[in-house]
């Protein structure tokens, strides 16, 4: 049986990432017209979601049964997923009553293996498989290769009305992104 690895917490001395410019032409862009396949068994048309959203990208899920990639801890913003999205998860409530309709977590992984972690998690929003990267590639998000596997840089945006009104880049730490998606909805001129 495989170590047990421990996802809900963040080691210490990860190392921080830095701003390459990589999200900066982001605010203003419109989601595109795709289709995404989420953990509920929906599936969501990105171009149709009305009201605010909240699409946060992330580089991959892990499983506490399997071993993470080999030096996953020195990649500058990789870990932290689960921390993220529990985060999402437990301030789910309150980006509701701040008016935001959608949360959805996004990664290039397969809503089959995304599925493990929102049940584990018990996640009320469905996390949204970009497997095939076209919405990566129709907004020109910035991603990583790790592994053999091409994975998204961890970022954050604003949607209202099928718009990206506000962008999160980098991200770090991942277990405060949620707080600070609040704190931006909270302030009175963050459109």
């Amino acid at each position: 049986m495989a170590d047990i690895v421990k996802l809900d917490t963040l080691p210490d001395n990860l190392p921080v990432p830095l701003d390459d410019g990589g999200a900066d032409h982001l605010v203003g862009l419109t989601l595109p017209p795709l289709t995404l396949a989420a953990t509920n068994g929906a599936s969501v048309d990105l171009a149709a979601l009305a009201g605010l959203s909240v699409l946060y990208f992330y580089p991959r899920t892990g499983r506490p049964d399997e071993p993470l990639p080999e030096g996953w801890d020195m990649i500058p913003g990789a870990r932290g997923c689960t921390p993220q999205t529990c985060a999402f998860r437990d301030h789910f409530a309150e980006l509701r009553a701040l008016g935001v309709s959608a949360v959805f977590g996004v990664s290039t992984q397969t809503t089959a293996y995304q599925a493990e972690a929102a049940t584990r998690l018990h996640l009320p929003f469905a996390l949204l498989s970009d497997e095939d990267r076209k919405l990566a590639e129709a907004l020109r998000l910035p991603m990583m290769e790790v592994a053999d596997m091409i994975l998204n840089r961890r970022l954050t945006v604003i949607v209202e009305g099928g718009r990206i009104v506000k962008v999160f880049y980098p991200i770090f730490p991942p277990d405060r992104n949620a707080g600070d998606v609040i704190a931006a909805l909270r302030a009175p001129d963050w459109r």
